[in-house]
């Protein structure tokens, strides 16, 4: 009669704890969603991808990667591009290729010390031109931002970095910081946005479900 009762409640003991191994945490943690991100989930595609630049040369670069995203996804895959939703942050010195060609033009020697005095490949000048972006000089990665963005690419482009190069582009011409920084806010390339900090940005993407590399 004691062994058997001693069985049942070892029995009930052992039952006990697996119970409390195998039974998953009430709730799990999960990141706070913020509307001011509703945007990344508004691009359509099937799959999510978020570069990060920091530096002119990194965004050269990812470019080359981003075009080969599309390219290798529409030959192994045979994936439209709008299966893809791409989003490419420019934060630090890469934040003036968010602009377009007419804030260069204004403000060429000013954007160019602010991307570590980024020269344009072709005059050894600097640019005139968002030499990356639209409609880019027709060489080299001259317009490849363009067709990227003509195949539903977003550039999520720093706040933060803005105003600081409006603040530096105001004490060069004695101009004022805040309409300098709302004439860059109004002349963004297509499909470009301020988000509050590049490096926020590239949170809340991943938050959101989109895979992460670091363009330099």
């Amino acid at each position: 009669m004691e062994r058997r009762s001693f069985l049942t409640h070892l029995g009930a003991g052992i039952s006990g704890i697996g119970a409390s191994v195998q039974s998953p945490p009430a709730s799990g943690w999960q990141p706070a969603r913020h509307e001011q991100d509703d945007w990344l989930d508004k691009i359509p595609g099937k799959h999510r991808f978020v570069f990060d630049t920091t530096s002119p040369e990194g965004l050269g670069t990812t470019l080359q990667f981003a075009n080969n995203y599309f390219l290798a996804n529409r030959s192994g895959y045979g994936l439209e591009d709008s299966d893809l939703a791409v989003v490419i942050v420019v934060r630090h010195s890469s934040t003036a290729f968010g602009y377009n060609d007419s804030i260069w033009a204004k403000y060429s020697t000013q954007l160019s010390r602010q991307a570590n005095s980024f020269l344009d490949p072709r005059t050894k000048q600097p640019p005139i031109i968002n030499v990356y972006g639209t409609p880019g000089t027709g060489s080299g990665p001259g317009g490849r931002l363009d067709s990227l963005i003509k195949k539903g690419v977003h550039l999520a482009v720093c706040q933060m970095a803005t105003r600081n190069i409006a603040g530096s582009i105001a004490r060069a011409t004695e101009g004022n910081t805040d309409t300098i920084f709302n004439e860059l806010a109004a002349n963004l390339v297509a499909n470009a946005r301020l988000v509050p900090a590049g490096i926020v940005a590239v949170n809340r993407a991943q938050e959101r479900g989109y895979s992460f590399v670091h363009g330099g």
